[in-house]
């Protein structure tokens, strides 16, 4: 294994940057910007080379995360995080596997950058005080409150439902072959009656331009596209940490989708069609927390390579 500190946590920055930015490839931008600036820095000056790139990471993230809600703000249609494909073995952490989950990502979007920052560093990583204070260049104390206030912001936008990975995985079954088969009742009794549908078409294909409510509707529009599109193949797919499922049209993945669950029901499917956010979904990221020395040594790994030197 390699001494350079950037490759031991190369990991949590990435993780770190990708709950950030909610996009991969992003994420990926960031982390080689931070390699280039590790690469030129003189390694005897620095003290802690952890807490040094974690403020790297941050301070760039910040910086894209601005520019990306300018580009958001013109956005066609709704907009969802980027999926990664994931082994089961993910979902083994539960508080790691919601953190990254595709509704947890669209949340963190409601937040202020440097509230976001800090929610993840802190809630995700558990980083100390002080070390994420330096990364966003506030005090151990008002890191505090801003660690406060977002996590009062998420918890009243997102309620924690902790659910069993094997039932979430039998209703997403259940899902599956209700769509297939195009019985109605059955999807209708899988369906929660308040369940809501958001899609990403991102404005290059064709998507619902806003949230579907109520279980009836939902249900027709699911059954109405595989009507029109018979030769939908419907299927099980692991994403972000969580049983969800994948439309093929041709042999060619056309629609990652995400549920929520809560007493054995959906209450909000998150249908991501934006070709451009499913390029990476050929490829598996396997996920774990990433902590710091003295807790859980569970890793993150990333099948993308190092990166080179521009």
């Amino acid at each position: 294994m390699s001494d350079d500190p950037f490759v031991t946590h190369r990991s949590l920055l990435f993780t770190f940057a990708y709950e950030m930015l909610g996009s991969a490839a992003d994420a990926e931008d960031v982390v080689q910007e931070t390699w280039l600036r590790w690469a030129d820095v003189d390694r005897s000056e620095v003290r802690e080379p952890r807490a040094y790139l974690v403020r790297i990471v941050t301070r760039l993230a910040l910086n894209r995360l601005r520019t990306l809600a300018r580009r958001r703000e013109e956005y066609v249609g709704e907009w969802l995080p980027e999926p990664l494909l994931t082994s089961p073995d993910v979902a083994e952490d539960v508080e790691f596997a919601e953190s990254v989950s595709i509704a947890m990502l669209t949340v963190l979007e409601t937040l202020a950058p440097v509230e976001r920052a800090v929610f993840v560093l802190r809630d995700v990583f558990d980083l100390p005080y002080a070390e994420i204070a330096a990364a966003v260049d506030k005090t151990p104390a008002a890191v505090r409150q801003i660690a406060h206030r977002a996590r009062e912001h998420v918890a009243a936008r997102r309620p924690w439902i902790q659910v069993d990975r094997a039932e979430k995985q039998q209703v997403v079954e259940r899902f599956l072959a209700a769509v297939r088969t195009g019985d109605l009742q059955v999807l209708l009794d899988v369906l929660a009656p308040d369940v809501v549908l958001v899609a990403d078409g991102g404005g290059e294909v064709a998507a619902v331009r806003r949230p579907v409510v109520v279980g009836d509707r939902v249900a027709t529009l699911l059954l109405r596209f595989k009507t029109v599109v018979p030769d939908a193949v419907f299927g099980p797919i692991w994403l972000n940490g969580a049983p969800a499922c994948r439309i093929d049209l041709a042999g060619e993945l056309d629609t990652a989708v995400s549920v929520m669950v809560a007493d054995g029901r959906i209450t909000r499917i998150y249908a991501i069609r934006n070709p451009h956010k499913l390029a990476r979904l050929d490829e598996e990221a396997t996920l774990s927390r990433c902590t710091g020395p003295g807790r859980s040594s569970a890793r993150w790994r990333s099948s993308a390579r190092t990166p080179r030197r521009r």
